[in-house]
Formats: C-alpha cells, structure tokens, sequence
C-alpha cells in the first residue's frame, strides 16, 4: 500500500434496509473501521460498550486478531459480534451473529421508528 498515513476514509454503504457510513482509519501500527447508522455503530473491538452503554448507544463489536485486522468497514460485514451494549441487545443483536446482520438491524430499528 503507497497510501501515506494517517489516513481515514468514508463512504456510503448501501444495505436492503437502507444506507450507512462505513468509516476507516489508519495510523503508524494501528487502525480501525465501523459502520455508522442512524441508530448506532457496528465497529471493531477498538470501541469501549462499557462506556458507550452508559450513554444508552447502540454499539456492537466484532473482533479482529493481529494475523487478520478489521481494517476496511467491508471487513466488519462477515466479522461476528463479539460484544454490544444493553441497547444493541434490545435492537435484536445477538453474539454470534455477522456484523452485516447487525447493521440491518441498526438500519431496520430506524424505519420502524420512523413509522410510529
């Protein structure tokens, strides 16, 4: 890769139940992505639920490893939850479950919401 760093990236990614922002940055060894909704975010394991469950987010982490790193929002779409706050819980996320179906759920709690 000839990119310099630091360096972050966004683009829209579109979803069946509507569009989000994946996001990515990178620095000297270290990066991180997520997908950023309305509702909330489905992000690497660099995002805190503890604190971000205070604040009544919606936050769900998937988890990459030193050999495989969630480097481009794209990676987070088969990447498997491996944490959430109380209210990603409440929204239907479930461990286990691919980060690309979490976002759906982020995306779907949204319209439904709207539509009350």
């Amino acid at each position: 890769m000839n990119a310099s760093l630091p360096r972050t990236i966004s683009r829209p990614l579109q979803f069946k139940n509507g569009c989000a922002i994946g996001i990515s940055n990178r620095w000297k060894q270290g990066q991180y992505c997520s997908i950023l909704t309305e509702a909330g975010i489905v992000g690497c394991g660099i995002y805190d639920v503890k604190t971000a469950g205070e604040f009544g987010q919606a936050i769900a982490i998937a988890k990459g490893t030193p050999e495989n790193p969630l480097v481009d929002p794209e990676d987070l779409f088969e990447a498997k939850i491996v944490d959430m706050t109380p209210k990603a819980r409440e929204l239907g996320i479930e461990i286990g479950m691919s980060g690309h179906d979490a976002v759906e759920l982020l995306l779907a709690s949204t319209k439904s919401s709207a539509q009350k």
